[in-house]
């Protein structure tokens, strides 16, 4: 299971996940773009900024990572080149398509709440609310969710049927849920009320009356001689 799972991931994508990004170049400090916000396939080693990229990886695989609310996010059009991304939630930030790289702290709802909330849609690893009938919150839950499960693959074009499949059946019993629900609803609210309570109900109704009376037969003026 381990050897399947490691040929389900790219050997970058955990040192890419673990990398510590933003902080400032120490080869270009009075640089004014001195961000590390770069990373390179081909070295998998630590971020760089935008000098460095010209210098040390003209040629190299590079993908740039963005800030969405101090967390990292990566565009949509840039990871989906080498990542099969199946089944991982995706936001529109600043016009761009973007996901998380890893997993958001967030405050711990219980069941119920959520419920009461109508959150439909929770990643199978961190249980996070999810907008759309994704799987995962961020690559990282993913890549957790392949090492318990090795159902899906960061494989580009490995798993796309499964993944389209996987969210049908997710809407399908989402779907039949809040059926369920909505049916049990109705049905408690038949049972609490009794039978002469809902004869009174109906008997307490006023008969409606036609209010507009019939006119009478018309009378034709005389004929003037």
């Amino acid at each position: 299971m381990k050897l399947q799972g490691e040929m389900m991931v790219p050997p970058w994508l955990e040192s890419l996940l673990s990398t510590a990004f933003f902080t400032i170049c120490p080869k270009h400090r009075d640089t004014p773009r001195n961000e590390c916000n770069m990373y390179c396939l081909d070295c998998m080693d630590d971020a760089f900024c935008f000098y460095c990229r010209s210098s040390r990886h003209k040629d190299h695989h590079v993908i740039q990572i963005r800030r969405s609310s101090y967390h990292d996010v990566v565009r949509v059009s840039e990871i989906q080149k080498v990542l099969d991304i199946s089944g991982v939630q995706t936001y529109v930030i600043n016009s761009a398509r973007v996901l998380f790289l890893n997993e958001r702290p967030q405050p711990k709802i219980s069941s119920s709440s959520s419920s009461s909330k109508g959150v439909s849609y929770l990643c199978e690893i961190c249980s996070r609310s999810l907008l759309d009938p994704f799987r995962y919150c961020s690559l990282g839950c993913k890549l957790v969710g392949i090492r318990k499960k090795g159902d899906t693959s960061f494989v580009v074009g490995s798993n796309k049927k499964n993944e389209e499949e996987a969210m049908k059946q997710r809407r399908e019993g989402i779907t039949a849920t809040r059926l369920a629900s909505k049916q049990q609803g109705d049905d408690e609210e038949l049972r609490e009320r009794s039978p002469q309570e809902m004869y009174t109900s109906s008997a307490s109704t006023p008969p409606h009356f036609n209010s507009r009376r019939r006119k009478g037969i018309p009378h034709r003026a005389p004929f003037a001689s």
